[in-house]
């Protein structure tokens, strides 16, 4: 099924059971199939091209007929069968096609010779940012040619699908894995922005509230912040160390796009969010300190009113006593002078506590 992204824009579904065809196709599962020129419009594939490629042992030479172009195909692995032919690609390493059916989540970047593979982040088809989930999508590429598979729509292949066109064109694949990353990238930074929004907020309700009264939404703020951008995190970090590893020996035709480029776009991303982590930590800090506040200023106002009226409550215990010839039990002003004594011991009680500097 092809990704929603790509809707309304040319591209060629092979898969035998939605063309009709009797005939089984090698290309089963395929979304899309172009050839791409830098400077000129893509080319749809049809079947037959296809299958020359894929039966090609992947010789740069047979793949193309002039040296600047280039063929991307795009698998949808949902399915058993699209994931048994991408797992057993000719001329490929073993490990590039079990890399390509894998179904678990998981972030790596390969090379060898002048193979380069990888699965890596994006973001679902989600359609507020901040609900979008993260899941993977893996590649595999040689300098005229790149192979991708997803399980699930992912907005940004499709957005690097629609991009191809006259000068927008990399020179060769490594340009559309570095377009994807900036573009995941980007994702991220706006994430980051909104993030940062709401902690401008509970920092200005932080600082304008004279009381911490209200506080205690601030605290659900504050931990959103914290989980997505640990998330984000979660996902950035892995990518800046695999781009980083110094065993990673890249073809010459790829390092630029993704030793250089997009090492740095991802690094970048990564301070942003690790400046953004340490502002909620020490926000969290600062509305811990001050619900700490609020909760020792009640405290000391209850204490304060149960001392003083500790003496009224000795006051009136005494006078409830049931006892024979209690004080003031007999006359019409007894209830008059217990209620004075209880007004003079708690006013003895304040001045007490004034000398001794208790207020």
């Amino acid at each position: 099924m092809p990704d929603h992204t790509a809707r309304n824009f040319p591209f060629t579904v092979l898969d035998p059971s939605l063309r009709g065809e009797k005939k089984p196709s090698v290309a089963r599962g395929l979304v899309w199939a172009i050839k791409v020129t830098p400077g000129k419009e893509i080319e749809s594939l049809d079947a037959e091209a296809v299958d020359a490629i894929l039966s090609a042992s992947f010789d740069e030479g047979e793949l193309v007929n002039t040296p600047d172009s280039w063929v991307w195909l795009h698998f949808d692995t949902v399915h058993s069968s699209a994931r048994a032919h991408v797992a057993h690609l000719k001329g490929m390493p073993e490990e590039v096609g079990a890399m390509l059916a894998e179904t678990e989540y998981n972030i790596a970047l390969e090379a060898q010779d002048d193979t380069v593979w990888g699965a890596l982040p994006a973001f679902d088809d989600a359609l507020a940012e901040e609900d979008r989930e993260i899941c993977a999508w893996r590649f595999a590429m040689r300098q005229h040619i790149l192979i991708t598979t997803r399980r699930t729509p992912i907005p940004v292949l499709g957005a690097a699908y629609r991009s191809l066109h006259g000068h927008h064109i990399p020179k060769n694949p490594a340009g559309v894995i570095d377009r994807i990353l900036r573009d995941f990238t980007g994702t991220v930074r706006r994430q980051l922005a909104q993030l940062d929004d709401e902690l401008d907020r509970a920092e200005d309700v932080l600082l304008t509230i004279e009381h911490g009264s209200d506080l205690g939404h601030l605290g659900g703020i504050v931990g959103k912040v914290r989980r997505r951008a640990t998330e984000l995190r979660r996902v950035v970090m892995p990518i800046d160390r695999v781009l980083r590893d110094e065993d990673l020996e890249l073809p010459e035709w790829a390092e630029d796009d993704l030793r250089d480029r997009a090492e740095e776009q991802i690094h970048a991303a990564l301070d942003d969010l690790i400046a953004l982590q340490d502002r909620a930590r020490s926000l969290q800090d600062e509305l811990g300190s001050g619900q700490a506040e609020e909760t020792n200023r009640r405290l000391y106002i209850l204490t304060i009113v149960t001392t003083l009226m500790l003496p009224a409550t000795f006051v009136t215990g005494f006078f409830g006593m049931n006892t024979g010839g209690m004080f003031l039990a007999v006359g019409s002003w007894g209830t008059v002078f217990a209620g004075v004594f209880c007004f003079l011991a708690m006013a003895v009680t304040f001045i007490i506590m004034k000398l001794v500097r208790l207020l």
